[in-house]
Order: structure tokens, then C-alpha cells, then sequence
């Protein structure tokens, strides 16, 4: 997992972006429309999520389109649920310590 994900999806602007191409892919002039921030900043939001490669941009003669890009959301789905064995793991030695100290181990 590229920590350039967390870094992207940190700042509000730019994971209210991801919130919104949730729904549907979006074009810059959208972006500003739906977030009422300037073009300058939005353009400078997609670009950091393109960098961390949670976005994918389709040009359309004059305008981006920017969509999600579904393999990072994978990768982030693989990297989060890889702790999944670890708290169950935890959560069993305790059931098994808390029978133990009441007597029904």
C-alpha cells in the first residue's frame, strides 16, 4: 500500500472529490460547481489524486474527465482487511484469558 494514498484521501477537499466520483465521474468545471472552490485549487486536488492513482482522467476534446480508479480501492479494500486476522486473532486470546480468570476455561 503506497502511503501516498493516505496523504491523497487526508486533505477534506480532496476526499469529499472521491466522495462525489462515488457517484459519478466529473469534469473539472463540476468540481467547481459541487465544491465552490476555484478551478486553480480543484485542478491541484485532481492532480494529487491522480498522482496516488485513486483517479483515472479521460480527456474528452476540451475537458477531463475524472473517474475512480477502481484497482486502488482494491488494493486499499486487501490492505485494511489484512487486519481483519490480527484483531480476531486478539479478540479470541481474550476470550479465552476472560473464560480462563472466571473459572470457565
Amino acid at each position: 500500500m503506497d502511503t501516498k494514498t493516505f496523504g491523497a484521501l487526508a486533505e477534506p477537499n480532496r476526499f469529499l472529490i472521491i466522495e462525489l466520483l462515488k457517484k459519478k465521474s466529473c469534469s473539472v468545471n463540476e468540481f467547481v460547481k459541487l465544491l465552490k472552490i476555484r478551478q486553480p485549487q480543484v485542478s491541484k486536488h485532481l492532480r494529487i489524486l491522480n498522482d496516488a492513482g485513486l483517479v483515472i482522467v479521460k480527456p474528452i476534446a476540451q475537458r477531463r474527465i475524472y473517474s475512480l480508479n477502481p484497482e486502488a480501492f482494491f488494493e486499499l479494500d486487501q490492505w485494511v482487511n489484512s487486519f481483519n486476522k490480527l484483531w480476531n486473532d486478539r479478540l479470541d486470546n481474550l476470550d479465552e484469558h476472560l473464560k480462563l480468570i472466571n473459572g470457565r476455561g
